[in-house]
Formats: structure tokens, sequence, C-alpha cells
């Protein structure tokens, strides 16, 4: 999710005009008609709740008085846009995607969907595609492919320009963007611009559901891209980087907005119940050794220590009724890496280093049980404490060393977002596409067509 300018890509959707710029028509009705006062909500808070979908999400917003605002701002306006320009959320990325909504509308009237025909195995480079004109004619279409490339001597040989074509389709959609021709490349070339038109729209509705100004510069973490952002107050991206979220179906990562308020160091980690039950107690039993080979120790819930050596049967029996429970050590091997990043909320969930890189050379990361995963701790740590005097990245670094646990509280709480955007805009105008890894946009695409109709 983008804020402001820069180069970086962020989530965002939507319907109607920003700053002169006509908007798509969803259905709202014009100024001064019977529903305006419901389309200046829609425009400033969203169609829908966010709470309908995400329990955990709610985001301090501020709601005008509409009929005052339609009799007052908009009623006699010289430049109406340009007073509905002010309910809208201000953010570029939100007005990028608006346009990229307009693009893929008039796609959508243009298309005639020709489908690719699947491969058995990757196509590589230099390898034969019968379908490659075909292929050609669907990149100049989606904008991946100049219009002046054409065919080469031997049309039906996968490679030059249509290969450069497919990689920049598979960055756009968050895919290995090493050219291969494979079936999840083809599947995302044959989807229907009216499926894209939906993603962007549900996008904007997103992005109206954000509050339109912080105190302090937010984290923002778009789940299905599998990015991290920091801003500065100029809405300046200043920290990206990839992250792990929970899987999909069994530990997704929750939609929330919460503050962060501190950090800890050489954490434990307490191991969550679900956890103990289903992956740590039948690694017990099989192995009575585990707790001490993987640096856990078996405590109280009070704290105290009952083991870190071999589990005894009384220990077991206690642990699988529930009257023990257990935790992992600092250090190294610790699941949370050095350190985590506490934003309480309800879910438990946090930010986090790790010792297991290579999750993130992946495309898809959603490998976590729930928590946020980030690839450079020490570069989120600085960022973090960037208000707590003399926190340096050289002290940050000393820390990671001293082999002690040390709580660090802000001294001013970062807004955390979790966010769930499928279709984001760069400053370049293209349009990036990403998996609706959750099901998210199946639910809210309901919800959204529930709503157009309880208002015909």
């Amino acid at each position: 999710m983008t804020f402001g300018g820069g180069t970086n890509t962020g989530f965002a959707g939507g319907t109607w005009t920003v700053q002169g710029t006509a908007r798509p028509s969803v259905g709202e009705k014009a100024p001064g008609a019977p529903g305006s006062a419901t389309m200046i909500s829609d425009l400033h808070l969203g169609k829908l709740d966010p709470r309908t979908l995400h329990t955990d999400f709610e985001p301090e917003r501020d709601e005008y008085d509409l009929c005052d605002f339609l009799l007052k701002r908009v009623a006699f306006a010289s430049d109406v846009n340009a007073a509905f320009g002010k309910i809208e959320t201000p953010y570029a990325g939100y007005q990028r995607v608006l346009v990229g909504l307009q693009k893929y509308e008039q796609l959508e009237k243009e298309e005639k969907l020709d489908p690719l025909p699947m491969v058995a195995k990757p196509v590589a480079p230099g390898q034969p595609y019968a379908a490659v004109p075909q292929l050609v004619d669907r990149l100049k279409f989606l904008g991946d492919l100049p219009t002046t490339v054409m065919v080469g001597p031997d049309p039906h040989l996968y490679q030059g320009d249509v290969v450069e074509g497919v990689k920049h389709f598979q960055v756009r959609h968050g895919l290995d963007a090493q050219g291969k021709l494979g079936a999840q490349t083809i599947n995302d070339l044959n989807v229907p611009m009216s499926v894209r038109v939906m993603q962007l729209k549900l996008a904007v509705e997103r992005w109206r559901w954000l509050p339109h100004n912080f105190d302090v510069p937010p984290i923002v973490v778009n789940v299905p891209e599998f990015i991290l952002r920091g801003y500065d107050a100029n809405r300046t991206i200043v920290v990206m980087m990839p992250v792990v979220v929970g899987r999909a179906l069994r530990t997704e990562t929750p939609v929330m907005k919460e503050d962060m308020k501190y950090v800890i160091f050489w954490p434990y980690w307490n191991v969550p119940p679900s956890i103990l039950r289903n992956e740590v107690i039948p690694k017990i039993v099989k192995d009575r050794a585990y707790i001490q080979n993987n640096e856990f120790e078996v405590t109280t819930y009070s704290g105290d220590v009952v083991t870190d050596g071999l589990v005894s049967d009384d220990v077991l029996t206690q642990l699988k009724a529930g009257k023990l429970t257990v935790r992992q050590k600092p250090g190294p091997k610790n699941a949370l890496g050095l350190i985590k990043f506490i934003f309480p909320n309800n879910n438990n969930v946090y930010l986090h280093s790790t010792p297991s890189q290579a999750a993130f050379s992946e495309t898809r990361r959603d490998f976590s049980h729930g928590c946020v995963r980030v690839e450079d701790p020490a570069k989120l740590a600085e960022y973090v404490l960037r208000n707590n005097p003399g926190w340096t990245r050289e002290r940050v670094d000393a820390t990671f060393k001293a082999e002690k646990q040390e709580q660090v509280n802000l001294l001013k709480p970062i807004p955390v977002l979790i966010v769930y955007g499928t279709a984001i805009s760069p400053e370049d105008g293209e349009v990036h596409f990403f998996e609706d890894i959750y099901g998210h946009d199946k639910t809210l695409g309901d919800l959204f067509a529930k709503a157009y109709e309880s208002r015909k």
C-alpha cells in the first residue's frame, strides 16, 4: 500500500472522480439526487463497515454530517468534483487505482477472450509453444508487450521479446518472474478483465476504510502481496521488505489496525496452546529429548521452570492435561528470532524476526502460524525506534549481540495496519494483481453485491 510518492507499489481500488479525473460509475446516484447522502458516505467511509468482514479492523475515521456537507459544500459549488474530492481518502495510491480501474473497465469492453492453451510442463525460453502468436496478442492487449513487437521468424518458438513480456506480466501478478510459461502464468493470462475490474473495485472499498490521517506514520503489511512498508511524515516509503504471513485456511493473519507500543530483544517464545497440543506434544511423545534439543523448557503458567531436559511421564501427563506449558529460550534458534514487535491485540499477532530465511525467496509466502515474519529485523527495529533518543542502528546491532532480554517501550506508538489488497498501482500507472489467498475478495464481493442490490 502506498500513501504518497515514490516508485514502490501499494494496495488500492475504486469508483467516481479524483481532482477532475472522471470516476467510473458503479451505481451511485448523481449529486442532488435522493441518494446523494448515501453516495457521500460511500465515498468517505466505503459502502460496507469493515467489521462485517474483519472483526478486529476498526480504524478511527471522521464521519461527516452528510446533509450539511451536501447543502453547504456541494449544492452551490462551482466545481462539484473538487468538492467531492475533499471527502475522499487523500492517498496517492488510491487515486492511481481509480485511474487503473478506468483503464481496466475499458479493457473489459474491448476484450475478446481467446484462452491460451494449457501446457503439460512449463515452457522455457527457447522452447516451442504453438500459441506464441496468440500469446503475443494477449500481452499487447494487457500492456505487457509493446504493440510494435512482431512475432519472430519461427512463430511457434517462445523467445526474445515475448519472454520479456511474460516476465513483465509475472512481476505485475506476483509470480516468479523467470520467464517460464507455466500453468499459473497461463491461468493468470486467461483471467477475464471483469475479474480484474472487480478486484480494483474491492480495493477501492478497502482504501475508503482507512483513516485519512495518522499522528505517527504507519507500518502497513499487505497480506496477499507479502510486503511490509514503513512511511515517514511525508508519506514516503522509507522501509520496505518481504514478509511471511499466516497459512491460508489454517492460521490466517487477521486484518487489523493497532498501535505498536514496544519491542523485545532476545524474546522467549511462549508456545500457543494449539501449537503445543498439535505439534510440540506429539514430538515430545516421539522423542523425550525434544525439549532439550530444541532449547525449550516446560514451565508453569506463572513462568516457573519445571524442566529443560528429558520429559518424564508425569510432566508429559500434565502437559497433555493443560496443567503445564512450554516456551522456547531466547537465542538464535528461537522461532521468533532475536526480536519481536508488539502491538497488543486480541489475536496475539505480532511482527518478529526468524532464524529461517529460506521462505523469503518464495513468491508466495503464507507459511506462519498467524504472526508476521520480517526479512530485515534490524532495519525495521532502527525505523521503529527512531523516535527513542539514542537508538541508532549501531545500538540496535549491539543489542542483538548482547544475548540478554531487553524490552524497549516506544515513546510514540506506531500505527500498524495489516491490510488485504489484491490490486495495487505504483506511480508509473501500472496495475499489479495478487492471488486472493484467503478468499476475502470473494466474501467481500458477495457482500458488495448484496449492498448494491439492497439500494435498488
